[in-house]
Formats: C-alpha cells, structure tokens, sequence
C-alpha cells in the first residue's frame, strides 16, 4: 500500500518582541541587570586594591627590610664579596715596578751619607738607610707606596702586580731628584759622585729592557721632581709619562700637560692641625725665602724692595735649614696671605708650604702649572696676581687689605678641605693623587701606542707635539 509522505510545514518563525522606543532603551533595565553591573564594578575595584597591596609590599620588601638571603647564607655573602672585589681590582691600573739596580735606589741614598761623612761605606742592610727629606722627596713616597704589601695600599687607584707580561704601566723608581743634591754641601773633594753618569747608566739599562723597548718608553712612567732632574738624558726618556712639579725646564716636545703629571713639592714645615681662624694671624702677608733667583725669579728681588717697609708685612731672606724651617713654621702659621713668587723656574715649595698652613697663597708666577688641577679649583684657595700688577707700588697691598675676614675665612675652609691632596704621608693623600693621574693617562697611552705603529715617521725640523700650552698671559687678579 502506499502511503503519500506527510508534509513537512516549515519551522516556525520566534513571535516578534514588543519595540521598545528608542527615547527609553537605556532608561528601563531590568533588577538582573542593575544587579550583574554592580558586581562587575565590584570586581575591578577588588582587582585594583590587590594590584596597589602588591606594590605597596614590594616597595617597603625593597628599601626597608634586610637582606634575608645573604645573613641567611653566610657562604654566599662571603662569596659575593670576594667576586666584588676581584672586580674592583681588574678594574683598575696595573703597575709593575722594575727592581732596578742598587746603584739607582738605595745607592743615591748611600752616596749622599758618604758625601757628608754619615757613611764610609755601602751598608748590607738597606732598611738601615734612610732617605734623607727635602722638598722633591715625593720620589720616595711613590718608591715606598710600590714597595710595601698591596693590602696596606688602601684606596690605591692603582694596582701592583708582580708579573710584567700583565701590567699596563711601568714605573721606574729612580731617585732621580736626590742624586742631584748628592754632592751639595758635602766636601766634593773627598767623594765623586756623577749625577750625570747616573742618568747615562740608567737610561742605558732602560734600553735592554724588552718592555721599553717594545713600545719606546711611552707605557713607564718616571719621576722627575726637581725641575733639573733627568735633564741630561730628557730626549730619550721624552716619551714616558713623567712626575714633574713644572715644565719650566722642558721644551715642548718633551713633556706636556696632556702625556705628563704634575706632582706637589713635598711640603717643609709643620701642617696646621687648628681651625680655620683669623683672629690669632695677625700678620697680613709672610714671605721668607731666596731673595736672589735666576730667570722668572728675579721679580723676588722687585717684590721685596716694595714690599719690606709696610706695615704688618713680614717678608726675609732666607734659605733651607733646620732654623728657617722653624722661624717659617712660626711665620705661616700666623699669617692671613703667604707670597708664593716664581723661583728659578715657575713653581717653588713654598706653595705647598703655605697651603697645609692654611696660609692663604698669593701666587705671582704667570706661567705656573698646578697639581691635580681637574678636581681642584685654585680660585677658591689662592689669589693669583700678575706678575706686573704685584710690581707696582701699593697695589699688592691694597689688595689684600680689601679682603674681608669672612672671605680669608673661606679660603681658610677650602684649603682645610684639600690639604690632604699635598701631604704625601696621608695615607689617602698626595701619592694616591698621583696615582689617579697617571692612570688617566693610560687611554691616551695606547692611543699613542697604536698610533706609533702605523704612522709613516717624517723628517721635520719642527718638532712634533702633542701637548697643551701653558698659560703664559696670567691673571691681572682673582679677586
């Protein structure tokens, strides 16, 4: 039988919603809807509160509580401070002292005792000896800073290393500066002494030296105080980094400002340990010293015949003794300003001198060069005064008696601050001062290095320099 198939009616359409006027589409809401916003409000709030808890506690866990895992493991903080300070030390400069031959160390301090009768003869402990002090002695600290252990070397910006393969510098420790006082005041007669031979010798045995040889000289660096030290082999030592008080004896092409560090004089008179004050200096200015000097010194001789009848002006002739060191001592220590004229050539101790007194200088040298000048502002401890300014009658004077006690307070203040940097036995003094200096350099070094190697040399009779100008047109004045 056959059936006929039903048939299928279509799916039925949903009944249409009642339209809702636009005007009241988001006026009428419903209780599940009012309910479901809240929520969702109530949600974000919550989430916000926690996020600010989080910060609030990270914050406090990272500046105010201790750290729990390092008192938690000593091992580890042992460890981490070891790392730190491996560091540290990789860090900084390495230097090599080259053991040089007796004859250029201990010997110069031999010969001198012989030349004045301390001595008959070499000694053969040299712990014995004792480097006698003057005003270039700087040699000798540097000597001894390289010499003792490096964990007595606190706050070095240097480190010394025993192996020469590793060191970046090499420093040469000749007493260059003693050997030239060597026969000064001893009887000549009885004992020959060369300082001249002992500048031949040295650069001789330099020379063999595979580490100068490999760069000619220009990664060592040798002190050489005294403005006449080094003086007869200066062209071929031209090239190291040399410790100079001042350039007045070196042409351009041999030393500079940009290769060359200039060092302190080491000071000859006690260091003023008082306050700053004003009321126990009763004298205005103090000099003593050579009245007669080569060269840029003679302007002494002008400063005294202008200076010696006034009022509250003490100004001597003196020279270097146990007596004049004391009558000078006495004399700084009293006084507001201390004259610092030119010597034989632009820089004199007296400088030095007048700053651990908390003397205020008054430097009348135009062509002056002044130690660790990159983080010292001369201004704000001495008064500079042009050479032909000082030399007019009343004009120094005048001067000086325009400033306040407030103001030679201020100086008083600021050399107090910077008087370690000039006193070569404080153990974060002159001799790390140094330091910092030469490894300045060390950038610059091996640019000349690598500079050397691939340059095509020149005959030229002009020398060739890499150096920055002194100052030779000098103030009128600082004040």
């Amino acid at each position: 039988m056959n059936r006929k198939p039903k048939p299928i009616s279509p799916p039925m359409s949903p009944p249409p919603l009642p339209s809702i006027p636009n005007s009241q589409s988001h006026k009428t809401l419903t209780p599940i809807s009012l309910m479901a916003r809240k929520s969702s409000l109530l949600k974000q709030t919550l989430i916000v509160l926690a996020l600010f808890i989080l910060a609030v506690y990270a914050f406090v866990n990272t500046f105010f509580s201790p750290p729990v895992a390092a008192d938690a493991d000593p091992a580890f903080n042992k460890l981490s401070q070891q790392n730190s300070n491996i560091e540290f030390k990789s860090s900084k400069v390495k230097v090599y002292m080259y053991n040089l031959p007796r004859k250029f160390t201990y010997g110069i301090i031999e010969q001198h005792s012989m030349a004045r009768g301390g001595l008959v003869g070499p000694v053969a402990d040299v712990s014995m000896l004792k480097y006698p002090g003057h005003q270039h002695m700087g040699e000798w600290y540097v000597f001894s800073d390289l010499s003792g252990p490096e964990s007595e070397r606190v706050g070095s910006p240097v480190v010394k290393v025993t192996d020469p393969g590793e060191a970046d510098l090499f420093f040469v420790p000749v007493f260059s500066s003693l050997s030239l006082v060597v026969n000064v005041g001893g009887p000549a007669a009885a004992h020959r002494y060369s300082d001249e031979e002992m500048q031949e010798e040295l650069v001789e045995w330099l020379e063999q030296q595979e580490y100068w040889r490999r760069n000619n000289g220009r990664d060592h660096v040798i002190i050489a105080g005294d403005p006449n030290a080094m003086l007869r082999v200066m062209d071929r030592i031209k090239n190291a980094v040399l410790l100079v008080s001042d350039f007045g004896r070196l042409r351009v092409d041999q030393g500079s400002l940009v290769k060359d560090v200039v060092i302190p004089y080491s000071h000859r008179i006690n260091t003023y340990t008082g306050d700053p004050r004003v009321d126990n200096r009763n004298t205005l200015l103090f000099f003593m010293g050579n009245r007669y000097r080569k060269e840029g010194g003679k302007i002494r001789d002008l400063l005294f015949n202008i200076l010696e009848t006034e009022e509250d002006v003490v100004i001597k002739h003196g020279t270097q003794s146990r007596e004049s060191r004391r009558a000078a001592t006495q004399g700084m220590h009293t006084s507001k300003f201390c004259l610092n004229p030119a010597g034989d050539t632009p820089s004199a101790c007296r400088l030095f001198d007048a700053i651990v007194s908390l003397c205020v200088p008054v430097i009348v040298s135009d062509s002056i060069e002044l130690p660790f000048e990159d983080v010292i502002d001369y201004r704000k401890i001495a008064v500079f005064v042009e050479t032909s300014a000082a030399t007019k009658p009343g004009f120094l004077i005048s001067t000086l008696r325009a400033v306040t006690p407030d103001r030679i307070l201020e100086y008083q203040r600021e050399l107090k601050k910077v008087q370690r940097y000039f006193i070569y036995d404080h153990p974060n003094g002159a001799v790390n001062e140094i330091w910092r200096e030469v490894s300045q350099k060390l950038p610059l070094i091996k640019i000349m290095i690598n500079r050397d190697k691939r340059l095509v040399r020149r005959e030229s009779s002009e020398p060739v320099c890499s150096s920055l100008c002194t100052n030779q047109s000098g103030l009128i004045t600082s004040l």
